[in-house]
Order: C-alpha cells, then sequence, then structure tokens
C-alpha cells in the first residue's frame, strides 16, 4: 500500500508506506518539513519561569553562569545559551564552565558550584545534566545562587525524587505534557532560548535580528542532536533538517572554523558529516583535553583563534583514535577469554589499568556494535573504575545500572548510555550483577544482529530523480535510518576490487535490469576471494548519488549479499 493522492515517484511511495507512512498529508509533511511543526517552548516544563529569571538577570546585571556537560551535546548547549544572552544583553556578564571529564567527572560538582558562588554568580545554568542533581541543588540553595537546570537525561520517577532547583526545564519530568519527549541538550536549550527571546519582546513576534539568531541556533542543535544519537523524528528532524544547511553559511566564527579545519569547506554538510568528521573533533577535545576549549572555539573566540583551536582539535581526534583501536583490541581479546561474547553472557563488563577513561566510551561503541550487547569498559585507577557504557537497540542500559545501584558509587545517563564510576573492590560483583540482569531480562534472541530494508526494488527503478527523492528523506540517522533497498538476481559484472588502504574495502560492479551500477563495500575486502565475476546474487544496499566530473549518477553503498544457489 502506498500513499493516496501523494506526488512522488512510486518507489519513494512504497519506502515511506514501509515506515508506516500512508497517509498523502502525512508523506507530504515528512519529505517537506516545516519550521512550523516546532512545538511551542512554553509547553515545556518550567521554561517560561527559567526563561523570565535568566531575562531578569540579563536586565539587572546580574552574573550568570552557564553550566555544561563535556560532549557535543554540552558544547552546543553551551553555545546556544551564551549566544542568546550576548544577543540580548550584549554587555552582560556571562560565563560559561565545562567540567574537567577526568579531574571532576559528569554533571553538577559541589566544588565547582561553591567556587561559581563565591565569584559571584547569582544564576547558575546547566545543560544537558543535572536532572538528578539533588545534592548541588540544595547547595545552590544554601548559597542564595538560583539553579537552573535544563537537562534531557532519564529523569527520577517522582516529584519527590527530583532537584529542589528554581526551575527544571526537562521534556519527561514527571506529570509533564510536553508533545515530543526526545530532545537533546542542546535541543532543550533551544527551546529555552527561544522562549527567552520571545519573553523579551514581549510578543511571539520578534525583531528580524533576533529571528536570525534563532535560525542561526538551529546549526548548534542539529550538532547537538546528530552527535548524541537522539532520533530524528518530530522536531528533531525539523532541527536537524534546517540546522545542518545553516553550518557552512553560518555567522559564528567557531562553526565556519570547524568546517574549514575539517576540510569540508567544500562539501555538503549532512548528517553523515556531522557524525564521522564534526563530532569526533569536538568530543575529543574533551576526551583528551579540556572541552572548555570547543566552548571558546564556538563563543567568543574570533575565526584566528577558533581556527587555531579547530585545528588543535584535529590532532587530538588523530590521538585519539590510535588509543581507541589499542582498547578496541584489548577489550575484545579479554571479552572472548572470559566468554562474555557467548550466549551465556549477553553483557560485556571489563576494566583495565592501562585503558583512558576519556576514551572508553567510543570503544564501548565499537564492541557493542560488534558483539550485539551491552558494553560497560572502565578504566581502573587502582581505587575506582571510571569509564562508559554504551547498549544495544531494545536493551536499556539505564534499567540495568538502576537494578545495580547499590553496587555504583556514581552514574548517570540513557537507555543507550551511561557514565559509571564503581569502586575497585566493588567492581567484579557488578560485572557478575549486570550480566544477570540483562540475562535475566533479555534472551540472546534479543542480542542477534538484523538487517532490516524498506522495501525490494529492481535497478531499473533506482534512476538519478528516484535516489534523489530518497536522500531528500534524509537527515537520516537514530529513528530515520537512511533507506535500505533489497535488489534480487544482480549479477556481479566483474571481478570484484579490493580499494582504500590495506584493501579493506571492496568495489563491485552489478548488472540487472540492462543496467550496470558501481557498489562500494565498506569493510568487506577480506571477503574478495569469496566473490567471483558471473555469480548471480542478492543484495541489500543503501542507494546514494555520485556527483564526479559535471554527472550525477547512481550508486549502492552494499550491505549485505547473498549468493543465489544454482537451479539443477
Amino acid at each position: 500500500m502506498t500513499p493516496e493522492g501523494l506526488s512522488t515517484d512510486l518507489l519513494t511511495a512504497r519506502v515511506l508506506a514501509s515506515r508506516g507512512i500512508a497517509d498523502a498529508a502525512e508523506a507530504e509533511a515528512f519529505l517537506h518539513p516545516s519550521l512550523l511543526g516546532l512545538h511551542d517552548p512554553s509547553l515545556l516544563p518550567d521554561a517560561d519561569r527559567a526563561a523570565q529569571r535568566i531575562v531578569k538577570a540579563l536586565q539587572s546585571g546580574e552574573p550568570i553562569v552557564i553550566y555544561g556537560d563535556y560532549d557535543v551535546d554540552g558544547i552546543t548547549a553551551t553555545a546556544i545559551l551564551w549566544h542568546t544572552c550576548k544577543a540580548l544583553a550584549p554587555d552582560a556578564e556571562i560565563r560559561t564552565y565545562i567540567p574537567h571529564r577526568l579531574d571532576e567527572g559528569y554533571g553538577l560538582n559541589t566544588e565547582a558550584l561553591r567556587s561559581l558562588a563565591a565569584n559571584g554568580a547569582s544564576v547558575i545554568v546547566s545543560v544537558d545534566c543535572g536532572i538528578t542533581a539533588q545534592e548541588p541543588a540544595k547547595l545552590c540553595q544554601d548559597l542564595g545562587v538560583d539553579l537552573i537546570i535544563t537537562d534531557h537525561h532519564n529523569p527520577p520517577a517522582t516529584t519527590a525524587e527530583m532537584p529542589d532547583a528554581y526551575a527544571v526545564v526537562h521534556p519527561r519530568v514527571p506529570g509533564s505534557a510536553y508533545p515530543f519527549g526526545e530532545l537533546c541538550g542542546a535541543g532543550v536549550a533551544y527551546k529555552l532560548a527561544w522562549r527567552m527571546v520571545t519573553l523579551s519582546q514581549g510578543s511571539d513576534r520578534v525583531s528580524p535580528r533576533l529571528r536570525e539568531l534563532l535560525l542561526h541556533l538551529l546549526s548548534f542543535a542539529a550538532l547537538g542532536s546528530i552527535a548524541d544519537v537522539v532520533p530524528l523524528q518530530d522536531e528533531n528532524r525539523i532541527i536537524a533538517r534546517f540546522g545542518l544547511g545553516r553550518i557552512k553559511r553560518s555567522p559564528f566564527a567557531g562553526l565556519r572554523a570547524l568546517v574549514d579545519a575539517s576540510s569540508l569547506d567544500k562539501e555538503d554538510i549532512d548528517a553523515e558529516r556531522v557524525a564521522f568528521t564534526l563530532a569526533p573533533r569536538l568530543n575529543a577535545c574533551g576526551r583528551l583535553g579540556h572541552a572548555r576549549e570547543a566552548v571558546r572555539m564556538f563563543t567568543g573566540a574570533s575565526y584566528e583563534e577558533a581556527f587555531s583551536i579547530a585545528d588543535e582539535l584535529n590532532g587530538q581526534n588523530a590521538a585519539r583514535r590510535k588509543i581507541e583501536d589499542a582498547i578496541v583490541e584489548q577489550a575484545v581479546e579479554m571479552a572472548e577469554a572470559a566468554g562474555m561474547t557467548g550466549e551465556d553472557q549477553r553483557a560485556i563488563v571489563l576494566a583495565h589499568p592501562g585503558w583512558h577513561p576519556g576514551v572508553v566510551g567510543i570503544a564501548c561503541s565499537r564492541l557493542a556494535e560488534r558483539f550485539c550487547r551491552p558494553t560497560v569498559l572502565l578504566a581502573d585507577d587502582g581505587a575506582h573504575c571510571r569509564g562508559s557504557g554504551r547498549s544495544v537497540t531494545g536493551v536499556s542500559l539505564h534499567a540495568a545500572l538502576q537494578r545495580c545501584d547499590h553496587l555504583l558509587e556514581r552514574w548517570g545517563g540513557h537507555d543507550m548510555a551511561a557514565g559509571i564510576t564503581v569502586q575497585r573492590d566493588s567492581f567484579d560483583e557488578f560485572a557478575r550483577a549486570l550480566v544477570e540482569e540483562v540475562n535475566a531480562v533479555h534472551p540472546v534472541e534479543d542480542l542477534v544482529r538484523t538487517l532490516r530494508y524498506d522495501c525490494e526494488a529492481s535497478l531499473a527503478e533506482l534512476t538519478v530523480v528516484s535516489v534523489g527523492e530518497l536522500t531528500g528523506m534524509g537527515p537520516f540517522g537514530a529513528g530515520n535510518p537512511s533507506v535500505r533497498l533489497r535488489l534480487r538476481g544482480l549479477t556481479i559484472a566483474e571481478q570484484p576490487r579490493q580499494v582504500g588502504r590495506e584493501g579493506k574495502h571492496l568495489q563491485l560492479r552489478f548488472r540487472g535490469d540492462g543496467r550496470y551500477v558501481k557498489s562500494i563495500a565498506w569493510r568487506w575486502g577480506e571477503h574478495a576471494a569469496d566473490l567471483a565475476a558471473g555469480m548471480t546474487v542478492d543484495v541489500l544496499a543503501k542507494p546514494m548519488l555520485s556527483h564526479w566530473g559535471g554527472s550525477t549518477t547512481v550508486e549502492l553503498e552494499l550491505q549485505d549479499l547473498q549468493k543465489q544457489q544454482p537451479t539443477r
């Protein structure tokens, strides 16, 4: 069944229908999203109260501190509120504070809050952290500081367990009626910034200058949304769609410098470029250095200063990759030796004294993907084990950690990711408990990697026009995966060729329906000897457009391949 009345390619209509979009109006809204689809920020719990307090502080000259997290989401959320405050009150005293990942850890810490209060802060606004910060909230009350928490991580289950802050801006707090609960930290900060602007103007209609500001701030919100892997649905998709298009023409010097230093100045900035090029550089700053440098790049730095910081991020990212590769190799060996990759143990929980606590999180992601099970990797300093956890679709890491809370010194996060600190003496018990929790809830069938495709198609259908429409379904990411098609009965037209460094990748050419199409298979180099010209195969692939030499052609990114058995 396809969306009736939809003026679009038949293949696109079939893909939309496979994703549950069978109504023409809904399909039209999906293919052509509008900023009018963003929800009223006043619906966000405590957004009005928080915005009123910040605007009052700006008008009366009270010092404000924006307290952010050290990842991309926290960095971009910090930049959003900083630029908004500066636009509303250019002479206001707006400071930023980012905790050091290794020395201070995630979230609001009491020592930092005392220092900020002693230095005159009367309003502290957290971004991307604070939803479970009961003790820090109480301390701010004692210090006479108004703490405004903005966050998106899993909130406490009851109002009684919420931090007693001046305001808590979060789409999923108990009792919230906000229409969409999956905003990232930068998304929440953006909605608060929007409300600050309208309140300062006394009307939903704002000046052209402030309207342009809100449009350009979407770039930061898009970076945070994609990097934090929130579902690109509802208003997240709108934020990403309109924010990505503004990154290269941003008035913010730091964004332009990051793009230029990443050699993307001549490229289209899509979700993939953000996820695999821009976001890793920003995260590297917090992992191996101090994320305050990335915040400076995005806030007060000139273009020259910002480019220098971005260039330094390139070096940190290269160093991070080497460290990450070494951790992954060692963790794979340890997991296999401990039996954690088999059916009897459905979670990987490891600690090692040689691991860098700022890099284990991304190594976690690679093991979770490789073995299709939740993974926790911690750096052991002799007294504590600190690090990160990552999960897989359908397995809530947050729920499993909640049931192990009594063994943890500190932790926080959401269903797919968490930061964790456990005393060294408790690590072995924690590792056993977490594996037992996952085993008890999830049968081995839950931990099987599956490749889903949208629909079947033929090579004849893959025209430049139809594939162009399919790419228009982006931005792609969590909650809106890239289009994947099944093509049956293709012939391998010539001997597959290994390409790339050390022949890691495979280039193939298929024939079908009287047409030929090139295909790239990332990390498939080892399969070259198993494939030969003339073989008939079924293929799962992502269709894409290649622009080269002034012409546009259809190509495939191979996802999987199955040889057809010869008939007798």
